[in-house]
């Protein structure tokens, strides 16, 4: 396997768990949604504010181990 195979592995990897994750963390209190006839709208801040922390952990650490 080439060395471009395998990153292709991780990253489908770490797609999949990103959205196991994501669908377990998804209705936070938070959240919003709006709902007016067929259109609804969903804002994730809370969501969006946690996986913002827990990916700038992992870079900080992935940094300090470089």
């Amino acid at each position: 396997m080439t060395g471009m195979g395998k990153v292709f592995i991780v990253i489908g990897v770490v797609f999949i768990v990103i959205g196991l994750v994501w669908s377990l963390f998804g209705k936070l209190p938070g959240d919003f949604s709006f709902k007016k006839g067929p259109v609804t709208v969903y804002f994730p801040i809370m969501t969006s504010i946690i996986a913002s922390v827990v990916l700038t952990l992992i870079f900080y650490l992935i940094s300090k181990i470089r």
